[in-house]
């Protein structure tokens, strides 16, 4: 037992801000493609979080990266980009592309993209948050699956294909012809009540539209319109691992 000069002392430097908090245990991201190709995952941190892995990376068909999690508080998104090219030193992609760049470095990606947003070691009994949106739309299915948590973690997911479903248009096509993802209404139609934007920025007069309708029939766990509400809730506590998981 530590005595009673040295609990003071450390309680004093805590005061002080010059004794730092243990940090929460230590965690596994693992990201998955599960497509039959190529794809580069984008991350992009909130405001003041740590920009992982640069922030992107390449990812071959059927292969995974594993990475450790911050171990301490830290939120952000994580998305496919598909149909890359390189160009020099840039490298452009027709889905989720984040300003010509392998590593995103804190950039988003380009709409429409299918996202994974995760919030990690928040609360006082170290809480895992995760969800799917298509609220920017969908390029490619993905699953979240948390491993060996405390609680009620389940696996949530937008496991369709959407490109196959999607409405004329809302359709993101290539030059030759062929859908390369689906477009959210706002994206679409960038009106301020497709977008809850303005006079729409509130869960009072943000409602559903028939487009948001249409990717909540398809992937009825995920997050489809800005001030959406998914029925599905979560209280996963300290998982050892978080799965995002691509094309599954």
């Amino acid at each position: 037992m530590a005595s009673p000069k040295l609990l003071l002392l450390a309680t004093s430097l805590l005061g002080c801000g010059l004794l730092v908090a243990a940090d929460y245990a230590p965690m596994t991201l693992t990201v998955v493609n599960n497509c039959p190709f190529p794809v580069w995952p984008g991350i992009q941190a909130n405001s003041g979080h740590d920009v992982l892995e640069g922030g992107g990376f390449f990812l071959p068909a059927l292969s995974h990266k594993s990475f450790p999690a911050p171990t301490h508080p830290w939120s952000g998104r994580i998305w496919a980009r598909t149909g890359c090219t390189a160009s020099g030193a840039q490298l452009h992609c027709a889905t989720g592309d984040c300003g010509g760049r392998l590593q995103c470095g804190g950039l988003g990606g380009a709409a429409p993209a299918t996202l994974a947003q995760v919030n990690l070691h928040h609360s006082g009994s170290d809480q895992t948050s995760y969800g799917v949106s298509v609220v920017d739309g969908f390029n490619v299915g993905l699953s979240v699956t948390p491993h060996e948590g405390h609680g009620n973690c389940p696996v949530l997911a937008c496991r369709k294909n959407l490109t196959e479903t999607c409405p004329g248009e809302l359709q993101l096509r290539s030059p030759a012809g062929s859908v390369l993802a689906c477009k959210s209404g706002c994206e679409a139609f960038r009106t301020d009540e497709l977008c809850c934007r303005n006079m729409y920025n509130s869960p009072r007069t943000c409602r559903a539209s028939k487009y948001s309708e249409f990717f909540k029939r398809e992937c009825p766990q995920a997050f489809t319109y800005a001030h959406d509400s998914p029925s599905l809730t979560h209280e996963c506590s300290a998982p050892r691992e978080l799965k995002v998981i691509f094309c599954h």
